[in-house]
């Protein structure tokens, strides 16, 4: 099963970084292969968690696939997990986490695993996805700087 995980320190809050990846709404405007995102549901939990489930749809040339999944965001804890429901794969899952290193630093933890249900869909897509997902962490690190504005390293 193609796994991938990632680690980066960006010049941004843990808390900015929560509430961009948070905001899936906004995922086609600049997430890799995400043509489309749809919230289906929206729901707080007691302990304080917002969980959402959402239609994803992923494009390459001709091919487009779309896929639920449910969304738990964990503010308290600065995690977010997605887990699937529905769709062309037989196992999805990624993982977010967010570690202040300072007033306006963090550490941004990005882990995903996949597998797809047709061994034709994962020829198609595989490799493609690998390369998409490689470029997840510097999507979302752009995205801040044009959101939250640039912010130099501290010294």
């Amino acid at each position: 099963m193609p796994k991938f995980s990632s680690k980066r320190r960006v010049n941004h809050s843990a808390s900015e970084m929560f509430d961009l990846v948070a905001d899936v709404e906004r995922y086609p405007e600049f997430v890799p292969l995400c043509s489309a995102l749809k919230v289906r549901q929206r729901m707080a939990k007691p302990d304080g968690t917002e969980v959402l489930v959402a239609d994803m749809t992923v494009s390459f040339k001709l091919v487009r696939e779309s896929f639920t999944s449910r969304v738990s965001l964990d503010r308290a804890n600065l995690k977010i997990l997605v887990e699937y429901l529905q769709g062309p794969f037989s196992n999805l899952e990624n993982r977010w986490t967010f570690e202040p290193k300072g007033e306006s630093v963090c550490d941004v933890g990005f882990f995903l695993s996949y597998e797809f249900k047709s061994r034709m869909l994962a020829l198609l897509m595989g490799s493609m996805f690998d390369a998409a997902f490689a470029r997840f962490s510097t999507a979302f690190e752009k995205r801040a700087d044009a959101i939250y504005g640039r912010k130099l390293a501290p010294s």
